[in-house]
């Protein structure tokens, strides 16, 4: 199921203008808040009539401005889940499941109510009232309800944005799920590197209401600067590797790379599972000798590809360890006491790593 969107809208003094496409899986509209990231997924709903463009799902035309076509938002099928759940108070969780389930044609009921639970895992859940639910709970909820309605895509605007870190880390195993054990295609709107490298397939990066770069997740995220300069403190690189082997005395996963392995807390799913790794450049240090009586678990041998000066004193380094790129931002003092430049050996210290499966 293809996606297709050239739009232009003004809205104030903010232009508007992306081109984009989306075949499947989770397409991610990543930028910083005042992008244009939600009023793309506005207009993709329905919500709001773009001045100039079209948009289509397939051979569905749900709105072209040379044709005057305009399909309204309740005949477009499409699921919408927002930052905050938006759950009915006075109804039960299994009544605000099923009002999502009565806009489901019954010939196009592609869901099962208890197939959807299970997914979520809010069986449990059912004959609370949302104010008995944490907010991880609600969101949940929520996604069931636009899933029951058995939506030809999903719209996820900042779902996680209203949500502390636990509660965070309680939803993205769900959100995984949603991702690998269904067929509906998923715009998710986010501006954390982080979500998104975790759950998205192909990326969209907006810069000031325009596409500034879309690819796969894998090559946007490992890019040295252009749109993981968006926000310079989640800056790093997202490698993919193979998981070789699971310590469970000290709960942690070996993930091989191209030439080097990781030790990664958590433990992943599967032996020989493909996996994602996301490496902050704020938790990477460089040396020139191979350091000893450290703490940290992964010391990686390279070679400077690539130094790049920030205006605020500090450095981005690109390191080439055996095929795999890291990036580390030290200060700029630091990059000239150890002499840094293109070519000269170096190993990457690795402080964190977090294991997206």
């Amino acid at each position: 199921m293809t996606l297709s969107v050239d739009i232009r809208h003004r809205l104030g003094a903010f232009s508007l203008e992306a081109t984009f496409t989306s075949d499947g899986g989770v397409t991610a509209l990543f930028g910083r808040s005042g992008s244009g990231k939600t009023s793309i997924i506005r207009i993709i709903a329905g919500l709001i009539r773009p001045d100039h463009g079209r948009v289509s799902l397939d051979d569905s035309v749900l709105a072209d401005t040379g044709r005057q076509v305009f399909v309204p938002r309740h005949r477009r099928r499409f699921g919408y889940v927002f930052q905050e759940a938006r759950l009915f108070p006075h109804l039960s969780v299994r009544q605000n499941l099923s009002y999502g389930r009565w806009f489901a044609p019954r010939n196009e009921r592609s869901e099962s109510f208890d197939g959807v639970v299970d997914l979520l895992g809010i069986a449990a859940l059912l004959d609370r009232r949302p104010a008995k639910l944490s907010g991880g709970e609600k969101q949940r909820v929520a996604i069931g309800r636009a899933l029951l309605s058995s939506p030809r895509l999903l719209l996820m605007d900042e779902p996680l944005a209203a949500l502390d870190e636990a509660r965070k880390a309680e939803i993205l195993p769900y959100l995984e799920r949603l991702r690998d054990e269904t067929k509906i295609p998923i715009i998710y709107v986010s501006h954390s590197i982080a979500e998104v490298a975790r759950l998205a397939n192909r990326v969209v990066v907006m810069r000031d209401g325009k596409v500034e770069a879309i690819g796969p997740a894998l090559d946007i995220f490992s890019q040295l600067s252009g749109p993981l300069a968006i926000d310079r403190r989640e800056a790093g690189v997202l490698l993919e590797g193979r998981v070789e082997h699971m310590e469970d005395r000290h709960r942690l996963t070996v993930v091989a790379l191209k030439a080097a392995k990781l030790f990664v807390p958590g433990q992943a799913t599967s032996l020989g599972k493909t996996v994602r790794v996301h490496i902050p450049a704020r938790d990477v240090m460089l040396a020139t000798a191979r350091p000893e009586g450290l703490s940290a678990l992964n010391i990686l041998e390279g070679e400077v590809r690539d130094i790049s000066a920030a205006a605020d004193g500090t450095v981005e380094v690109k390191v080439d360890c055996g095929g795999d790129i890291v990036l580390a931002r030290i200060t700029q003092f630091s990059a000239e006491r150890l002499g840094l430049r293109v070519g000269l050996p170096v190993h990457a210290v690795i402080k964190t790593v977090a294991l997206e499966q």
